[in-house]
């Protein structure tokens, strides 16, 4: 499928700002799923971006803008083609006992993927569900697609009902979130049960065709990659109970929410701000 997206991050200061920086995770990367046929980053005010790669692979931009502003602004511009997910039986196939020793050989690889993060505690209520739907006799595919289909059916998808800073524990409480709260419970449930796993935040479609409409596509999305034997990884979108397939765009990984956010920075000024974002990913008719 090819696509065309548009992502604004704009911030609107109750005063004017002296100062801003921004680190920016918006360059989606290569993939054998995904080919990136055009991308551009555009910062307003106009300053002059750096970029480097992160300690999870990403590319960012980063921004300073120097001058008094009243208003900024990022927008991501995107076209990419996206082709159709091949799961690795092999990978799935071995028991999650199996699977735990297997990938057990990866050491530094698995690492950071395996631990728990300030966002993503392991224990607590992870626990028990890890011993519910993390069977270590059962094969792991049938276990991810069990975890990943009662995040969806147990928590609410409810627009506004946490932020950035809510803790866990709160989401399970509530029984609700967005997102990167689905995300963010799959991690911790998986890493609990020793699964290695990661965050990924990116696009998906926002008007398909057919199905109905899919949960957080207004927003930049976020689901969970697996590591399985034969060192693939395969990606689950716990909020609307399916695996990762031609309607997402990764952009960004990383533990949790906080490694791959798209923007974040800080601003110089005596006042506060409102940030807005919106995101369209537009389906693009193929020419014969």
């Amino acid at each position: 499928m090819l696509f065309e997206v548009v992502h604004s991050t704009s911030y609107q200061y109750a005063e004017t700002a002296m100062e801003a920086y921004l680190e920016a995770r918006l360059t989606p990367p290569a993939r054998p799923t995904q080919q990136i046929l055009a991308h551009r980053i555009d910062f307003l005010p106009i300053a002059q971006a750096s970029s480097y790669t992160d300690y999870f692979g990403n590319l960012t931009a980063f921004y300073s803008m120097t001058l008094r502003h009243p208003q900024l602004k990022v927008v991501n511009h995107l076209t990419a083609r996206t082709a159709t997910h091949r799961l690795p039986a092999g990978g799935l196939a071995p028991s999650v006992a199996e699977a735990r020793q297997i990938l057990g050989s990866a050491g530094p690889v698995i690492f950071d993927y395996l631990q728990p993060t300030p966002t993503v505690p392991l224990g607590g209520p992870s626990s028990n569900w890890a011993r519910e739907f993390i069977r270590h006799n059962l094969p792991l595919g049938d276990c991810l697609e069990s975890l990943n289909s009662a995040i969806f059916s147990e928590l609410k998808y409810h627009s506004g009902a946490t932020d950035v800073d809510t803790p866990l524990d709160q989401v399970w409480e509530r029984r609700e979130g967005v997102c990167q709260d689905f995300a963010h419970v799959m991690l911790s449930v998986l890493r609990t049960a020793g699964i290695p796993c990661r965050y990924v935040c990116g696009y998906i479609e926002t008007e398909p065709a057919a199905g109905g409409p899919l949960i957080g596509a207004v927003a930049t999305h976020a689901w969970v990659e697996v590591l399985v034997p034969g060192m693939e990884w395969v990606a689950l979108d716990p909020t609307n109970n399916k695996w990762q397939g031609e309607q997402h765009i990764v952009v960004a990984v990383g533990r949790d929410y906080l490694d791959a956010t798209p923007v974040k920075g800080t601003f110089k000024g005596s006042s506060s701000q409102k940030m807005k974002v919106r995101v369209t990913m537009r389906r693009i008719p193929e020419k014969p």
